[in-house]
């Protein structure tokens, strides 16, 4: 048996059916909300310090993944919000949930129990919204690029060099997976991809814990392109990027961050052109200020992002660095009346 021919989750088969029949929404920014509650050192820490089971010398304050652990209640209702303002998927609090990332805070030791409550909590938030409202809600688990790329060395003076290379990578993105997996993550979200290298790692590490689970999570796949160029970090073009990690098979492929949706645009519209999958898009409320704080609200956001239903570019959208649940409510209001974009082969590949 191929890892392509294992069983689908009955989570995955339930997001196919739903993504014949309309645009499925995305949830938006963690930090944005985490920055609105003014946590301290000693919150970030929590009673006992880093939640008693680890604890560690370095300050915490800022490694927002750790909250889930310390404060759990306002994670799961930064979820819940989004949840009820429209959102049929929730990213877990686990973007930097990685050894490589947790490195800074010598918190590497903590990162199964990061990824598994992170899980854990996303998905209480989600079964209470669905007692509330009905509607199923789908828990994907936040997978970001880490802070190293496998592609460019860090030192000008030594290309050759790498900081860190594809089995760190697999590895460290392996533990994360798993521990997502034990929480109950519905999706796998590979997501901000800078460096494909780095994402190909990701995929192979998730196919590695597919096999161990015996089933097959759907995978989302979301590139960033840095600036006007069109091009992510390490050069490749949106058609680059989806030929890359097009193996995988992916439930989606998109872009998200670094952008605002009208600077999207060009880029997603290359992508839908080619892409075989469904297309996820969730841009930042516009370009950040002088103050790196973002301006555009959840009215603009959303006459934009409808844009991109309105000429049948998106399967899956959703909000990135600055977006609230308000941005997510205005979102999904405004795609409501378009049908989802058309696979080319009539079908989600799989």
């Amino acid at each position: 048996m191929t890892l392509y021919h294992l069983p689908k989750t009955a989570a995955y088969d339930a997001l196919e059916r739903i993504a014949q029949d309309r645009i499925l929404i995305l949830d938006g920014a963690m930090g944005t909300q985490i920055q609105q509650l003014g946590l301290s050192e000693e919150d970030y820490q929590g009673q006992g310090g880093c939640a008693c089971r680890h604890p560690s010398d370095h300050p915490q304050k800022g490694n927002n993944d750790l909250l889930t652990l310390t404060q759990p209640q306002a994670i799961e209702a930064i979820h819940l919000r989004y949840a009820l303002a429209g959102a049929d998927i929730v990213e877990t609090n686990t973007f930097s949930a990685t050894t490589i990332a947790q490195a800074d805070y010598g918190l590497e030791a903590a990162v199964f129990d990061l990824n598994a409550e992170g899980a854990r909590v996303a998905r209480r938030a989600m079964d209470q919204a669905t007692r509330i409202d009905g509607r199923p809600r789908f828990v994907a688990g936040a997978v970001g690029p880490t802070n190293r790329t496998a592609s460019i060395s860090p030192d000008v003076n030594d290309p050759g060099y790498r900081a860190v290379s594809f089995d760190d990578l697999r590895i460290a993105y392996g533990e994360q997976v798993k521990g997502l997996i034990a929480g109950g993550a519905d999706i796998i979200l590979i997501e901000t991809i800078f460096d494909t290298l780095n994402a190909k790692a990701a995929i192979f590490a998730c196919f590695e814990a597919f096999a161990a689970h015996g089933q097959r999570l759907p995978l989302m796949i979301s590139g960033t392109i840095t600036d006007a160029s069109g091009r992510t970090l390490t050069g490749q073009t949106p058609t680059a990027f989806w030929h890359s990690v097009s193996h995988a098979r992916p439930f989606t492929v998109g872009l998200n961050c670094a952008l605002g949706a009208n600077a999207m645009r060009p880029h997603l519209a290359e992508l839908s052109g080619v892409a075989e999958t469904a297309i996820c898009a969730y841009p930042n409320a516009g370009l950040p200020n002088a103050f790196g704080q973002y301006d555009e609200g959840p009215e603009d956001t959303a006459v934009q992002v409808a844009g991109f239903a309105r000429e049948g570019l998106v399967n899956v959208v959703g909000g990135c660095c600055g977006t609230t649940p308000d941005h997510i409510k205005a979102i999904a209001e405004a795609v409501k009346p378009f049908s989802p974009r058309s696979m080319h082969n009539g079908e989600l590949r799989a």
